[in-house]
């Protein structure tokens, strides 16, 4: 698993290079609709055509979950879950973070996780067994013993407002009881954050299984915990997410519980 890694570190270095030098070439008219506030553009398209090509290398008895659909069947035993672009709306924008997000599952079980934030060239990964790293160097989730010495990071809603009154009774909270709250816009980058010490936190609603798989994994290793609202372990495929160090895992839990169960 380990020599797969490092085969998929190299792979996002190569396709970052790529998503960088184009994104200076995107204009409106090249930019699509996907759904409500939700864009692609052929960067993204070309990004996970180029992944996927060279993951089937890498291991060709894999699937793929995939964002763009470039490819959807199911492998026996493994499958690959690609973000190739994650935060376009940021690229679009020219700015900061985007990244690229690749995890793999045995089974139902993730093994395996990169994230590349491209624009600083920044490498979190881990594989089963491993700790966590950060461009070679280990990295853990941060000492921080209580939500009121936290930052917190999290994600707006951007087309899914059915729980509009939660979250911003939850953002009433944090901002109140934290060091503040960040939304960087790139759910794989809040995660490898975490993953690092930099957040504390992370919660957020609506996303994909591309969106949070890699870094919900890379958390785990770096001594982190990950859950769903409820506090269970629906959280790749459950479409929503908490994560944060172990110290202050139990109260954040409970604090989402507080505002998102009623």
């Amino acid at each position: 698993m380990k020599n797969i890694t490092l085969q998929v570190i190299d792979l996002v270095k190569k396709v970052g290079v790529f998503i960088l030098e184009n994104q200076k070439k995107i204009s409106s008219e090249l930019i699509e609709n996907k759904g409500l506030h939700d864009f692609v553009t052929y960067v993204d398209k070309t990004a996970e055509k180029q992944l996927v090509e060279e993951l089937k290398l890498i291991m060709p008895e894999a699937g793929f979950i995939a964002e763009e659909g470039t490819e959807t069947y199911k492998g026996e035993k493994y499958n690959w879950i690609i973000d190739p672009l994650d935060g376009t709306t940021n690229y679009i924008h020219g700015i900061s973070p985007f990244a690229i997000s690749i995890a793999l599952m045995r089974n139902d079980k993730l093994v395996m996780g990169v994230i590349y934030e491209i624009s600083l060239k920044e490498c979190f990964y881990a594989w089963e067994g491993s700790d966590a790293f950060l461009n070679g160097n280990k990295i853990q989730v941060s000492e921080a013993k209580t939500i009121n010495e936290s930052l917190i990071s999290t994600g707006f809603p951007y087309y899914d407002y059915h729980r509009m009154d939660e979250f911003m009774n939850s953002l009433s909270y944090f901002v109140e009881n934290s060091h503040g709250v960040r939304r960087l816009g790139s759910a794989a980058t809040d995660l490898a954050y975490v993953a690092c010490g930099r957040f504390e936190s992370f919660y957020e609603y609506s996303l994909s299984p591309w969106d949070v798989a890699a870094g919900a994994f890379i958390v785990e290793r770096a001594g982190g915990k990950v859950c769903d609202f409820s506090g269970g372990d629906n959280y790749v495929f459950g479409k929503e997410i908490i994560a944060a160090n172990s110290n202050t895992f139990d109260e954040f839990v409970n604090i989402i519980k507080t505002y998102y169960s009623k």
